[in-house]
């Protein structure tokens, strides 16, 4: 008998079991005002009147009127250069001893995000919210003794200016509880190798050393992990290695577009537990198995604030126009997508984050994420979001048997006409004329807009499929390989000139 882990998995259900669901609306005005509280003596604090808004009769009205929205760009040119040059009390009180390096979806220079100590602290009690839900969730008393495989980016963190520099999950894993570096996989040694080929390749060797029963990470960077270990022991699944596997905790990206190749590495199902970790702060975990949408972490140092994804409100680049209107959780609907902002215990203002997502449950503020502002595609009136390509594409995948788990696409003009142009990872003998019917019949059915822009201006649809290894190898050329890496799935003419070229390169090679 499990003795250990039935005393671990007794103590997280007696916590499950005392904890009481806040209310939402109310933990956000709170949240806020704390915020607000402890930042009005910032610089930031005394332009934007912060100890007014805490004290006045509508805080969340006032603050929406005197702040301004904010993108990465905006918030760096004013307020965080100064933050990253060393100067204290500028968005938050103090200066920071981290900075998480973001390059996320778009271009290879990276960003800087201010981690505070607040941060870290929110960040490790929401990983501490999380491991108490997985009593919903039916585990045997075995998996609690089980270790953990966290597949994120180096712990080697980088020292510059007096801070530390590196991904969020790569500073997240070196500030992780004594307690919990015995459960903790691959260990410090390996998770510091910063060259991630390296890096598998000693997971892959260690691999039949440890007794893996979670996984967590980025879906893309997993199943490449998965696939080396495997194919380093020239097994079968990864069962065959880790066979206590019970436990994915996916996240950053959603699982749907991977779930067939995933699912194809197992000897047997196992749980997928979602969750939302940003560079800028964990915002949501899934807490149930009933359903695959995440909870808010609404009373944990993170403000929200919700603007309808409405091609009105965004500019052509993605962007939110100044004048588009936000909302608070307790207006919010089902069936809406919303930008995500975000104001933070790291000094983040009304931040655009650059996801939407969409309420499953708005009493249990529940989410799931649909895409980002800058991948939706509108150039001539599609208006197709990430969210309506990942269901054309399940459909794809069902007609004729595939697995098509990356993708990417841009408007490009052919003898001055515009098409959309796909580019699908996947291994098929079906002819791309024939897959890209499909996909436009699919489209059609699924968004009156689109199509209503293929009977005009949207004159075609073309695909060109290639092995799904060229997108994990184009994000490495473009950026670094694992971490918080994620594949553009929209591009520009521009940029989609640049895929087009790397893919002619790498596929003749």
């Amino acid at each position: 008998m499990a003795i250990v882990g039935s005393l671990i998995k007794g103590v997280i259900a007696l916590k499950d079991a005392l904890s009481f669901e806040p209310n939402h609306v109310e933990a956000q005005k709170k949240v806020l005002k704390e915020l607000l509280k402890t930042a009005s003596n910032t610089d930031f604090g005394k332009k934007y009147l912060f100890e007014f808004i805490a004290i006045s009769d509508d805080i969340q009205k006032n603050f929406a009127q005197e702040v301004p929205y904010f993108d990465y760009h905006e918030l760096h040119k004013e307020w965080w250069s100064r933050v990253i040059d060393g100067e204290e009390n500028v968005t938050w009180p103090g200066n920071p001893d981290y900075f998480a390096l973001s390059s996320g979806t778009t271009g290879k220079k990276s960003k800087r995000i201010p981690v505070t100590d607040d941060m870290i602290e929110a960040i490790r009690n929401a990983g501490i919210k999380q491991v108490e839900a997985l009593s919903n969730f039916d585990l045997p008393a075995e998996f609690f003794e089980k270790e953990i495989m966290m597949l994120g980016s180096s712990t080697d963190l980088q020292e510059k200016n007096d801070h530390l520099e590196g991904e969020i999950s790569g500073i997240s894993a070196s500030n992780i509880p004594f307690w919990f570096e015995g459960y903790y996989k691959p260990g410090r040694d390996i998770a510091k190798i910063d060259d991630w080929d390296k890096r598998v390749q000693r997971i892959a060797e260690k691999a039949k050393d440890w007794d893996i029963g979670a996984l967590s990470g980025i879906p893309s960077w997993m199943e490449l992990m998965l696939q080396k270990v495997i194919e380093y022991h020239n097994a079968k699944t990864i069962h065959d290695i880790w066979p206590n596997l019970q436990v994915y905790t996916s996240g950053g990206v959603a699982f749907s577009p991977y779930e067939k190749s995933f699912t194809n590495l197992l000897e047997h199902p196992i749980t997928i537990i979602d969750t939302y970790l940003a560079s800028e702060g964990f915002i949501a975990y899934q807490e149930r198995p009933e359903t695959d949408a995440m909870k808010l972490i609404t009373d944990n140092g993170i403000y929200f604030e919700f603007v309808p994804f409405l091609p009105e409100y965004i500019n052509q680049d993605g962007s939110l126009k100044q004048d588009a209107p936000s909302i608070t959780l307790a207006e919010v609907e089902t069936d809406q997508d919303y930008v995500l902002l975000i104001s933070t215990v790291s000094g983040a203002w009304r931040y655009i984050i650059g996801d939407t997502i969409e309420f499953t449950d708005v009493a249990r503020a529940e989410i799931r994420i649909t895409g980002r502002t800058k991948f939706f595609l509108n150039v001539v009136g599609s208006q197709l979001s990430v969210n309506k390509m990942n269901a054309a594409l399940r459909e794809i995948e069902e007609k004729f048997d595939l697995e098509i788990p990356e993708f990417t696409l841009a408007a490009t003009r052919i003898n001055g006409e515009f098409h959309h142009h796909w580019y699908l990872g996947t291994e098929t003998s079906v002819e791309n004329t024939v897959l890209a019917d499909a996909l436009d019949e699919a489209l059609k059915k699924a968004n009156k807009n689109y199509k209503v822009a293929r009977s005009k201006a949207l004159k075609g649809v073309k695909v060109t499929t290639v092995p799904s290894s060229t997108f994990s190898e184009w994000s490495g050329a473009q950026k670094k390989k694992g971490g918080q890496v994620k594949m553009e799935r929209v591009m520009s003419e521009e940029k989609f000139a640049e895929w087009e070229a790397f893919v002619s390169e790498n596929i003749s090679n």
